[in-house]
């Protein structure tokens, strides 16, 4: 079976960071982008956050609108994607948000970890171990193989420098905020990396938009810019 179509999301400040180190999240988006947002999670077969963002922020990751959910089962779909997660540990505690809400879930982790994950999220997940290592291309493949044909990934940091460096990304949603985080210890976009092309290759600019005071960017990291 083909992978899915990969769509990496994320909101950043001006200087590059998804989150500050205060205890409560940083809101970086504005309405009409959360929106946006809602608006690709309902055109998604499945939604990824990691293990990290999961402790963090404790999310329901959800297809928000009613009018958006209803479309989906008109078209023969699910009211809400397939949620995915990533744990190498397995330290995910059944009591999170992710697990109570929507439809469908599916934990990936390692060999080491598989047992007592499954044990942890009876009747809440199904737990696939990748192998020894996360495999973030075997996971890819298990979803084609659940008919998973588009899969929006919505971080945190390593999960998204995963993707990236493997080069396993379609897309880029990329929100730019007008903040300035400036915060040291703060949580990036993406980690340092072995990144698959040349700092100076340049990815294609599919669309550039204001949304608010956001500025909202797609990039197609799999084609070079020709300009």
């Amino acid at each position: 079976m083909p992978r899915p179509y990969v769509t990496l999301s994320v909101a950043t400040s001006i200087d590059g960071y998804i989150d500050d180190t205060s205890p409560s999240r940083l809101l970086l988006s504005n309405a009409d982008d959360f929106d946006r947002v809602d608006q690709v999670r309902a055109d998604s077969d499945a939604i990824l956050i990691g293990a990290g963002t999961m402790r963090a922020d404790n999310p329901r990751l959800l297809v928000n609108s009613e009018e958006r959910r209803a479309a989906r089962e008109a078209a023969g779909k699910p009211a809400y994607p397939l949620k995915v997660t990533v744990t190498k540990t397995g330290d995910l505690e059944r009591e999170l948000k992710f697990w109570h809400h929507g439809g469908e879930k599916v934990a990936y982790t390692t060999d080491a970890a598989e047992d007592k994950l499954r044990e942890r999220l009876k009747g809440l997940a199904d737990v696939v171990s990748t192998g020894e290592e996360l495999d973030f291309g075997a996971l890819l493949d298990d979803l084609g193989e659940r008919g998973i044909e588009r899969l929006m990934v919505e971080g945190g940091g390593q999960i998204h420098t995963a993707f990236l460096s493997q080069d396993l990304v379609d897309e880029i949603h990329l929100a730019v905020a007008p903040l300035v985080v400036g915060q040291a210890d703060a949580p990036r976009f993406l980690h340092p990396a072995d990144y698959p092309w040349a700092s100076t290759r340049r990815m294609t600019l599919a669309e550039a938009r204001p949304i608010g005071d956001v500025v909202f960017m797609r990039y197609l990291p799999k084609q070079e810019s020709r300009a």
